[in-house]
């Protein structure tokens, strides 16, 4: 071959190589080109994101929750600092070793936290997801000087709700707990997320809305461990509002102690305006366990307890009134004109009615007695024969209109009716008639008839103010966390009892002496300094069988009868109402009236005056020898 062919064909296959290089080169940056639009064009914002994910953070700020106070200005519940540690899985990998270094630092095991994770599932690999909370100052410091070793794991402080007063008003305050998923779905609580405490019980529940507060939050960028570098921007949390309840937690303090050890409740009211000075309910609970947690046998020792702690007796207990009903059957008996002050019945200690034989409390009888005389003795033969004069229905008109078989309107979750029975309630109920017998029975407060201490409470400032029924208020005031008023409760009138100036002085005059007489039922609560008027009762929990003659306190304690006291003092110018009910503490003036008597000690001699002392006790001594 000459050489210029072979030149020729040199050039041919250089030419060939060169064309395949530039192929491929061209045929790369096509493919770079064609990634680089799917990444930044098609997939820019999700990859923006990422990126933006792994350098800048939003981290939550949770908002101050607003305090609580008593009437007097006294903190009741506050706020705490809590150390509670997170992980953010993106930062943790890998999550199974940093999740095994940790156990290690906290004392718990791995199981435990991977526990807590896979409750977690759905949440973002960049959200912290709490998996201890409330760590000690121990925990916290191991942590901290381990942290290079634990990527992904943050501390954050947090307040942590604080109940400064174990036990104490734990039925009125209430509690918090973690809001459920029901409960966030429902949408009644926006703004809130996963792992947030809410009110569940008590004025935590009821004033949620003001107490919550809102959430701020601050943007953060964070190096490649997660560690924060440097905070870019911060929108403040809003604290919750302080409320101020109506109680006085001197008064309350003294209840609760006085309540230790039975189950009952005690109730007072401010007579000229409804506001709750104590409400208790015994036995009680820390509600502290239901924000730090508590473990399976502490929960388990709740809901197993007979005594039902988690039960507001106060508001959610339905008892018998027993004879304290007698001030319905007086009223009504007075006012429709079928007793007056002269009406007189003797009382042999039982009454036939019928083919039965009704008994009553005092085996030998009262004697011949009056309207005055029945209510301080409560003498339940005048009282059969009163109800048997007015029928159930007009006994029943009567306590309707007195607030019982009825919610009273407190701010508490779950407020139990009561009963009131009518002719036709039982036919409705149970199919039979009413018959004449049971209205024997309704008109000493027993039968059908169910009230709480509340309602009893409620009552009972309503004839100490003249006839009034006011809303029980527990809440006194709404305040921003610099001071400024921004709600002031008022008293609310819910109705009035229908009765007469003459029959108002004739019940009272009858309360007054149940207390002040020497033969009196609750005599043994006498105050020389402080004139009580009120009224004890003792109702059945099971009807007792014609050949059971024990003693009441030989029998089973269950099947004891309850014991009940309500008042009000002083007398002349009442300014606390109160209800106490004891479960199977059998008679009202051995177990229910010595706690109103020193809850009213409590209440009113704090500023009763030295000259009021000494001009009471004369009056009384005077009283009591007249």
């Amino acid at each position: 071959m000459s050489d210029k062919y072979l030149k020729t064909a040199d050039a041919d296959w250089y030419r060939q190589r060169i064309t395949g290089v530039m192929i491929c080169v061209v045929a790369a940056f096509a493919v770079l080109f064609l990634r680089l639009i799917f990444l930044q064009v098609i997939r820019g914002a999700e990859y923006r994101l990422l990126s933006l994910n792994n350098r800048i953070r939003l981290q939550s700020i949770d908002p101050p929750r607003g305090l609580i106070f008593d009437r007097n200005g006294d903190v009741l519940v506050e706020n705490r600092p809590s150390f509670d540690v997170a992980i953010i899985l993106k930062d943790a990998r890998p999550v199974e070793t940093t999740i095994n270094k940790l156990s290690q630092h906290l004392n718990v095991t791995p199981e435990e936290l991977q526990l807590k994770l896979s409750s977690s599932k759905g949440v973002s690999a960049y959200k912290p997801i709490v998996i201890k909370q409330d760590i000690g100052r121990n925990a916290l410091a191991s942590i901290e000087a381990h942290k290079y070793d634990l990527p992904g794991i943050e501390v954050n402080v947090k307040l942590r709700r604080h109940y400064l007063n174990i036990q104490d008003a734990v039925h009125l305050i209430g509690y918090l707990s973690e809001i459920s998923p029901g409960e966030l779905a429902g949408g009644r609580y926006p703004g809130l997320r996963r792992g947030d405490l809410i009110g569940k019980f008590g004025a935590e529940k009821a004033f949620e809305s003001f107490l919550q507060g809102e959430r701020g939050g601050r943007q953060v960028e964070v190096n490649a461990n997660g560690r924060v570098v440097r905070v870019l921007k911060t929108v403040t949390a809003k604290p919750g509002q302080n409320i101020q309840l109506t109680i006085d937690f001197r008064l309350q303090k003294k209840a609760e102690s006085l309540l230790r050890g039975v189950a009952g409740a005690a109730v007072a009211m401010d007579p000229a305006s409804g506001r709750i000075l104590a409400l208790a309910s015994s036995p009680a609970f820390d509600q502290n366990y239901f924000v730090d947690g508590m473990s399976h046998e502490q929960w388990d020792s709740l809901i197993s307890n007979p005594f039902r702690p988690m039960e507001n007796k106060a508001i959610q207990g339905e008892y018998p009134p027993g004879s304290t009903y007698k001030i319905i059957t007086a009223i009504a008996g007075l006012v429709e004109g079928v007793i007056d002050e002269n009406t007189e019945v003797f009382c042999p200690g039982q009454y036939r009615f019928g083919n039965r034989v009704y008994r009553c409390w005092k085996k030998g009888g009262h004697g011949r007695v009056k309207i005055i005389t029945a209510i301080a003795e409560s003498c339940d033969v005048y009282f059969y024969q009163v109800g048997d004069l007015l029928g159930v229905d007009r006994l029943a008109w009567y306590a309707k209109a007195s607030g019982l078989g009825s919610s009273t309107g407190i701010r508490l979750d779950k407020e139990a009716m009561g009963l009131i029975p009518t002719a036709a309630w039982k036919k409705k109920r149970t199919g039979i008639v009413w018959q004449k017998g049971e209205t024997l029975s309704v008109a000493i407060g027993q039968g059908f008839n169910l009230a709480t201490p509340l309602q009893m409470a409620s009552m009972t400032a309503a004839i100490a103010n003249g006839g009034t029924r006011y809303k029980p208020i527990i809440l006194e005031s709404i305040k921003m966390p610099d001071g400024r008023l921004i709600y002031q409760n008022e008293p609310q009138i819910m109705g009035k009892i229908p009765l007469n100036e003459h029959a108002l002085e004739l019940v009272r005059k009858g309360l007054w002496e149940v207390v002040n007489s020497d033969r009196g039922t609750a005599r043994g609560s006498r105050l020389v300094d402080i004139h009580i008027s009120g009224k004890t009762g003792t109702s059945q929990v099971i009807s007792r069988k014609k050949d059971d003659t024990r003693p009441e306190n030989e029998r089973p304690a269950h099947l004891r009868p309850h014991a009940w006291f309500v008042a009000f003092a002083p007398s002349d110018a009442p300014q606390i109402a109160i209800a106490v009910l004891i479960e199977h503490g059998e008679h009202g003036s051995g177990a229910a009236a010595p706690i109103a008597r020193e809850m009213i000690k409590t209440y009113l001699r704090k500023d009763w005056p030295v000259n009021q002392i000494a001009k009471d006790k004369d009056n009384a001594e005077k009283n009591i020898r007249g």
